[in-house]
């Protein structure tokens, strides 16, 4: 067909198969022309090209939640398999992982009653029961002798020191922690005092006025590899700090090369969270030219079939 649009590609309808793979069925979505399916697929063929390009340091951020429910494993998978040079999140992704290896989580649902819930010592985050007992009191119980270990012979580290020296001290692969000491993944949380975890640091602090966190350390680190990378690429779940983080360090060396999000934020009101891509690159935090894509829709369906593909791929 004749266009002034170029070469025109025919909609192909998806054909589901005994046996096929996720990358198979991922790539019929791509031929598909079905709206989120097609960026969905998009992401993946970004994903693939980033991982595979040499010299290309690859950052995941994400936010807490998402720590609580069983993409955790997914997460923890990326970083085993090489997937993950760099993690930028949440104090809460701290808290559910230590949580996860030392107690369990429960399945629930969005329509519970809160104050039952209340009454019976739980916390519900969306459709998952976190008991009391599951959660600040046993983070308090591991926690206090890990720092009285490690802050032992200084008063002053960085948050992806004091994560580091916490995940040197766990014992459980299916930890984040634990797995990011084992493969020198470095985890930097800006916002340290924002959850449980820091709030044991700050209990510490009242018995050790010396204690101090070395935010600047973090910073600096951070400088040092995105200036040092030849390209640097980007899975960014959700929005808030860690999101900036990434694309704000990343800024400073012309822009990301590779670019994911995968947001269930809208754009209308101006907030970070839901910012698309295009709004990054007119701040130079990510190339004009950089490989891209923007998956609307709930992290914990997107990742794993993303992951999952790439599986068959790589």
């Amino acid at each position: 067909m004749d266009s002034k649009l170029g070469k025109l590609i025919e909609v192909k309808d998806i054909k589901v198969k005994k046996g096929m793979t996720v990358s198979e069925l991922v790539k019929m979505m791509g031929k598909s022309g079905g709206f989120t399916s097609q960026k969905l697929s998009d992401a993946v063929d970004v994903a693939e090209k980033m991982i595979k390009k040499e010299g290309c340091l690859k950052i995941l951020s994400f936010p807490a939640c998402i720590m609580a429910t069983g993409t955790r494993g997914v997460i923890v998978d990326m970083v085993k398999k090489g997937m993950v040079d760099v993690i930028i999140t949440t104090c809460g992704t701290l808290d559910h992982d230590l949580s996860r290896t030392w107690k369990a989580y429960y399945k629930g649902d969005f329509m519970m009653d809160d104050a039952m819930l209340r009454e019976n010592g739980i916390s519900r985050l969306g459709n998952v029961l976190v008991p009391d007992s599951c959660y600040g009191e046993v983070l308090e119980d591991n926690l206090t002798p890990m720092f009285q270990e490690i802050f032992a012979h200084t008063d002053s580290l960085s948050t992806h020191e004091i994560i580091d020296q916490v995940g040197a001290r766990l014992d459980n692969p299916e930890s984040l922690l634990y797995q990011c000491h084992k493969m020198g993944v470095p985890i930097f949380v800006p916002g340290i005092t924002d959850g449980s975890f820091g709030c044991q640091l700050w209990m510490y602090y009242q018995m050790h006025r010396k204690l101090r966190i070395d935010l600047f350390g973090d910073e600096q680190m951070l400088s040092e590899i995105t200036n040092a990378a030849k390209y640097t690429g980007a899975i960014i779940i959700g929005g808030g700090i860690s999101k900036h983080h990434v694309i704000w360090w990343n800024q400073f060396r012309g822009g990301l090369d590779y670019a994911i999000y995968l947001t269930t934020a809208q754009e209308f009101d101006g907030s970070l969270s839901g910012a698309q891509i295009r709004e990054a690159v007119s701040w130079g935090k990510v190339k004009a030219n950089a490989k891209k894509m923007t998956v609307e829709g709930d992290a914990t369906i997107s990742l794993p079939i993303i992951v999952a593909a790439l599986e068959d791929r790589l």
